[in-house]
């Protein structure tokens, strides 16, 4: 309950209020517009100042940090968590909370001294923590605005006891503005519902792997991913070829025995090969000389006799007066040259064949030192070859783990779309089961909307919560709902409704704010219908019902034994003088 709103600054309107309905009325200027200035008559900036001091943000662009108020000091007289406290906070210094009066053994957190100012502070976020603990029994961790992702938190469910025109919250009874995301009123109504709003919170973690799936997908698709990362059937192959050509060169290595002589064995094995080769060449030669002389020596015979005798004849009639020598001694003669020659070719074999056989011995001893040199060579390795393969089997190392987390890469997104509905189809079939387990909550949500709606108009409305594969899903229906009045009055019997559970399961701030834009489009009759249950209910169940209204819109034609005066605030605001409004001054 909030008992009184009031501040520092010299003309700001102090406000108390009562248990049960509280109507703050403001007269309106003719012709004059919300727009005309930032603040008008109050009004609407009331519903800014109690969330100022239930620790809203603060901003630049916040009401309580334009310069004809950044230096005031707002309080607040409430009650929280059974005890009243007394509260406030500057826009000159957002971040501090000042706790005037108030037990505070059973917050989660305690305040401290300032040794200047000798006052009793918490933080903000301090005081949010406090606040989620008392009001609604959010744990520590539940509380915090640094919890867990997609949790409660206190600003978002006390928003829709507050709703601020600003922010669209009249636009949907179950968005307190505008731009809510879907997870965050999921959770926010499954908690006040008392439902279990683990499983949105869990469907928003859903949404934001199938989010990044898309992107990944869409990369793949434009080329920039897909070249990089691959399908998984090409990188499975690549990936086992590569796997094993790591796994031979790791035996090659593990195998590898240095020889620190390695070059010059390479080195002389070479200079072995180059003299065998000599050698076989000169074999080569001496063996072809063999032949061609074994040929001469088989060619070469004596003369036939009668060749000899008509030679020396014809040497008689040619040469007349030469002395000739006897024929015997020719023929002696040319016998022993002959016999000379064969001797001669004979040792030139020999010789030959001496030099082959040298060789061939020079040639066997050569090539059994280059066998050994080879076999050395074969089961050793030199150093530097050893570094080489040490540096190729790393880098291979790395490129097959590069691959490999490719691969997983492609495998996970290939399967991530699979999983996810699989965990979608999974949180289904969990919200049906809490549903069938939370089915006499629903029942009572539903029935205290139609008794709401009832009471407003002859045909009762209807709310309808419902499983999704998207999370709960809400609804409400009024007859006639196209109008803007009626779509009003949707957000009216579904606070009353939230208001009704929230009280009876002992958790929420105790009052219900509602702007005088709520109002709007309304028919008169049904403004005063709802003013009616408002009161009645907020006297039956025991919380604060707050309305601003303008003062021409406060309706005429009441139902029988209901009475306005009764619950009219006696400040009355105004937009007429410079000073009329709440704070006192008029302000753009």
């Amino acid at each position: 309950m909030i008992h009184r709103i009031y501040s520092d600054l010299p003309r700001f309107k102090t406000l108390e209020f009562q248990a049960g309905l509280n109507l703050l009325l403001a007269d309106k200027s003719p012709g004059a517009t919300d727009r005309q200035t930032r603040n008008g008559a109050g009004k609407t900036s009331l519903v800014e100042l109690i969330h100022f001091l239930m620790g809203a943000n603060c901003d630049r662009e916040s009401l309580c940090r334009v310069p004809a108020l950044v230096n005031a000091t707002f309080w607040g007289d409430l009650d929280i968590g059974g005890s009243q406290v007394t509260v406030g906070r500057s826009g000159q210094q957002p971040s501090r909370i000042i706790v005037a009066k108030g037990d505070t053994s059973q917050w989660p957190v305690n305040p401290t001294v300032e040794r200047d100012t000798r006052q009793t502070v918490v933080s903000n976020n301090q005081w949010r923590d406090v606040l989620g603990k008392l009001i609604f029994g959010l744990r520590n961790e539940d509380a915090s605005e640094t919890s867990a992702k997609f949790g409660p938190t206190f600003r978002s469910l006390f928003s829709y006891f507050a709703r601020r025109q600003e922010s669209g919250a009249f636009s949907s009874p179950f968005k307190q503005a505008a731009m809510q995301q879907t997870w965050d009123h999921q959770v926010a109504l499954s908690y006040l519902l008392r439902l279990d709003w683990r499983l949105s919170q869990q469907w928003q973690v859903v949404r934001e792997r199938e989010k990044s799936l898309k992107e990944l997908r869409k990369a793949a698709a434009d080329g920039a991913f897909g070249a990089v990362i691959g399908t998984t059937a090409q990188l499975r192959t690549r990936l086992a070829v590569s796997e094993e050509a790591v796994r031979r060169l790791t035996d090659e290595v593990a195998t590898f025995r240095v020889l620190e002589s390695y070059r010059e064995l390479e080195t002389e094995a070479g200079e072995l090969t180059r003299q065998i080769a000599e050698l076989s060449d000169q074999n080569t030669i001496d063996r072809q000389l063999v032949t061609e002389l074994g040929q001469a020596v088989a060619t070469e015979s004596v003369p036939p006799l009668d060749d000899l005798q008509s030679l020396y004849g014809e040497a008689g009639v040619a040469l007349p007066d030469a002395t000739l020598r006897r024929f015997d001694e020719v023929r002696a003669f040319h016998e022993s040259v002959i016999e000379n020659r064969r001797s001669y070719l004979g040792d030139e074999i020999t010789a030959a064949e001496r030099r082959i056989l040298q060789r061939e011995e020079a040639v066997h001893r050569l090539a059994s030192r280059r066998a050994q040199i080879m076999l050395t060579l074969q089961s050793h390795g030199a150093l530097d070859h050893f570094s080489s393969l040490q540096g190729e089997l790393t880098r291979r190392r790395a490129e097959v783990e590069a691959m490999r987390q490719k691969y997983e890469a492609a495998e996970q997104l290939e399967g991530s779309k699979t999983e996810l509905e699989i965990q979608r189809n999974q949180l289904l079939l969990r919200l049906r089961q809490d549903f069938r387990e939370q089915r006499d909550i629903l029942d009572e949500a539903i029935v205290a909307f139609e008794e709401v709606s009832h009471a407003l108009y002859e045909d009762a409305g209807s709310l309808k919560i419902s499983e999704s594969p998207n999370g709960p899903e809400f609804d409400v229906v009024i007859h006639g709902d196209r109008s803007k009045g009626i779509s009003n009055m949707k957000v009216f019997c579904f606070d009353m409704m939230m208001m009704r559970l929230c009280v009876e399961r002992g958790i929420g701030p105790g009052f219900l704010i509602h702007d005088s834009h709520l109002f709007d489009g309304v028919d008169e009759r049904q403004v005063a219908k709802a003013l009616q249950v408002g009161a009645e209910a907020a006297a039956r169940l025991g919380f604060q019902y707050v309305v601003t209204m303008n003062s021409d819109a406060l309706p005429r034609e009441l139902p029988s034994g209901f009475n306005l005066d009764d619950y009219i605030l006696p400040v009355l605001l105004t937009d007429a003088t410079e000073d009329g409004g709440l704070f006192g001054v008029r302000f753009s």
